[in-house]
Order: C-alpha cells, then sequence, then structure tokens
C-alpha cells in the first residue's frame, strides 16, 4: 500500500486530530508497521462510542499496516476508583472487555495492565523517571482525562494516573498513541516529557468523542484541549438512557432514539445525525429511511452531507431520522449481543452484572 493511502485511511473520519501529520508522515515513510495503542480504563458496560467508534479507527490503522494494540488498564480503573475500587469486580470486567475486542478484531493484541506491571522493574523506573520531569500543577490539569475536575477532592493515589498512562506508551514501545478528544492532555504530557528523557515521542491520534442522547448541556470550553468538555454532551455508561450499549435489544434501542434530543432542522448537538455520520456511513455504503408515501416514500442517502442538507433544510423529519438510526444501530451491536447471548459467553456477562458492574 502506498504512503498516501495510508495516510488518507489514517487521517479519515472518526479521527479528529492528529498531532502532528508532518511526524505521522515521517513515521510511514520510515516504519512499515508502527506499533499503535489504545487503552481503556475498566469500568461499565461497553456502547458504541467506547467501542465501535474507536473500533472504526483500529480497522483503518490495521489496514494501513499498523499492528495494534487494545490495552486493557485495570489499575487504572483500581486507581480512578472505578467499579467501586474493588480489584476483584475490575478484572472480572476486563475478562468482559477482553472478550468484546477480540470479537470487534481478531488481529488486535491485548495487554493487561497487571500483566505488563508484573515484575518489571524497568516499567517503575521509567514511572519515576516520568514523574520526576512532571510539576504537580501539569499532573493536575491532566485530571481531565480520567474525568475528574482540577478542584475535585481526590486521594493522592490518582494523581498518579497522568505518569502511568505515561509510562504504560513507553513500555510498550509505542508510535502512534490513539485515544479520544479527552485523553489530549496526557498526550501532550508524554510529547513534552519524552524528549527531555531522550525517549521518541509518538504520534498522538484522537478521534471524535461520540454524545449522547440527552439534550447537551454546556459546562464550559477547554483551552487547553480545544473542546467542549461537558460531561452531559458525551455518550456515558454512568447514564444508561443516553447510551447505545452493545447489549441492547432491539426495543431498547428503539425506544432510547424515540426520545433522543433531535430538534427539527438544527444539526448542533444532534446526536442522530452524529451517528450517521461518525458511524452508519462508516460501516453501511448508504442511509435508507423509510417513509409513508404521503411523506414522500422511502429515501437512499450516500453521504452525510446529503443526509444534514435534507434534515435541516426539512426533507428529513427528525422522527424518521431517528427510527432510521435506530434500524442501522441495531444491526452495528446485533453480532456482539448475539456473542454474549451464547450459552459459553452468557455467564460471563451473568458474573458482569452480579458484580453490579453498570458504571
Amino acid at each position: 500500500m502506498d504512503l498516501e493511502t495510508k495516510l488518507s485511511l489514517i487521517k479519515q473520519e472518526p479521527t479528529e486530530e492528529i498531532i502532528t501529520e508532518a511526524d505521522l508522515r515521517e513515521l510511514l515513510e520510515t516504519n512499515d508497521h508502527p506499533q499503535h495503542y489504545i487503552g481503556f480504563e475498566i469500568s461499565g458496560m461497553l456502547h458504541i462510542g467506547s467501542l465501535v467508534v474507536p473500533g472504526l479507527k483500529i480497522q483503518d490503522l490495521l489496514a494501513a499496516g499498523c499492528k495494534c494494540i487494545v490495552f486493557l488498564a485495570d489499575w487504572h480503573a483500581w486507581i480512578n476508583n472505578k467499579l467501586e475500587g474493588d480489584m476483584e469486580k475490575i478484572q472480572i470486567a476486563a475478562k468482559y472487555y477482553r472478550e468484546a475486542f477480540q470479537l470487534l478484531s481478531p488481529k488486535v493484541q491485548l495487554i493487561l495492565g497487571s500483566d505488563l506491571y508484573h515484575n518489571n522493574n524497568e516499567y517503575w523506573r521509567n514511572l519515576v523517571l516520568v514523574a520526576k520531569k512532571c510539576t504537580l500543577s501539569r499532573v493536575t490539569r491532566c485530571l481531565t482525562i480520567m474525568g475528574r475536575k482540577e478542584d475535585e477532592k481526590l486521594d493522592f493515589a490518582q494523581f498518579i494516573y497522568p505518569p502511568l498512562q505515561s509510562a504504560d506508551i513507553r513500555e510498550m514501545k509505542v508510535d502512534i498513541a490513539h485515544a479520544g478528544m479527552d485523553q489530549r492532555k496526557v498526550h501532550m504530557l508524554v510529547r513534552d516529557v519524552f524528549p527531555r528523557l531522550n525517549w521518541k515521542a509518538p504520534v498522538a491520534l484522537h478521534n471524535h468523542l461520540l454524545p449522547g442522547l440527552m439534550k447537551p448541556e454546556r459546562e464550559g470550553y477547554d483551552e487547553n484541549v480545544g473542546l467542549d468538555l461537558s460531561i452531559s454532551a458525551k455518550m456515558s455508561k454512568s447514564k444508561p438512557w443516553t447510551c447505545i450499549f452493545i447489549h441492547d435489544s432491539k426495543e431498547q434501542i428503539a425506544e432510547k432514539l424515540k426520545k433522543a434530543w433531535c430538534p427539527e432542522k438544527q444539526k448542533e448537538g444532534n446526536a442522530p445525525l452524529e451517528y450517521v455520520k461518525y458511524v452508519i456511513l462508516r460501516e453501511f455504503r448508504s442511509f435508507d429511511v423509510e417513509r409513508l408515501a404521503k411523506f414522500g416514500g422511502d429515501v437512499s442517502f450516500g453521504s452525510y452531507e446529503e443526509v444534514e442538507k435534507a434534515f435541516i433544510g426539512g426533507e428529513l423529519h427528525a422522527q424518521d431520522l431517528k427510527m432510521a438510526v435506530a434500524s442501522y444501530l441495531d444491526r452495528i451491536v446485533l453480532p456482539f449481543r448475539e456473542h454474549f447471548e451464547k450459552p459459553e459467553y452468557a455467564r460471563l456477562l451473568e458474573v458482569y452484572k452480579e458484580a453490579r458492574i453498570t458504571r
């Protein structure tokens, strides 16, 4: 595959930012199989925003010849008090995450944090080296990567989180560090600290964050990150009515979309439109909407621009849009739903539920 095709694959949506494109080009010119990584804090059930969207980008990277790691960050979840800070519950959830990501792509390498750290003196040495290059104020500014606020009451262990994540990247010899836009600050920390330790800094790749289904509430703009970090605007497993989980039934998906915030002729904060743009038209060649004859009959769109134009122009009704989106999302999550309904995997999900791992 030629260089320009590889670049095009990596840059296409849901990619939102690459730091820097010049560094990426140089990397691809000198390395046919760069090492990629994306980390997932083990917490609640997976949804299309936490699995499908980054999964689409992983598929792009694999197609471009990258070696891809999905890092299951159990220690990060423990430090961040996820699942009541109970490592036993976190380990149960890690098995569920492993199964889901193996189904997503058998080609990815799955690494559990506990395995990376066990009897690894070099790792802990590097963690200290990173920490010695960080000021407390810089680490504090990075705490938004954990879904925390800088003025929130935290235990000291949570301040270790950004250096820990940085040391992960060093240990796995990462060339492309991938995450959602909400992780940007730690990647900027890495790109600042690594050269001062004479380590090669990775390219930072950030994908779009899929919004939740409710009306967005603006809670401020982070100038350092360059985006609205409103918790309510992001799809969140702690607010299940805002999410399409990979286990949701067809009826549950339809009910959630029926109640979704989707103001007529408005694209800002409109989750159904974003699902068409970042998920559906990445998975399917067209977006087909069923309508009654008196409302114009069925219509097919070949691009997001066509969908947006028809919606803003009033030619596509919000309810028709939402029900079409529901139908496509059901088709996308169907393989995951059916997989975890199989007898050999149903118990794993049941154990997950019994452990009350819901957030």
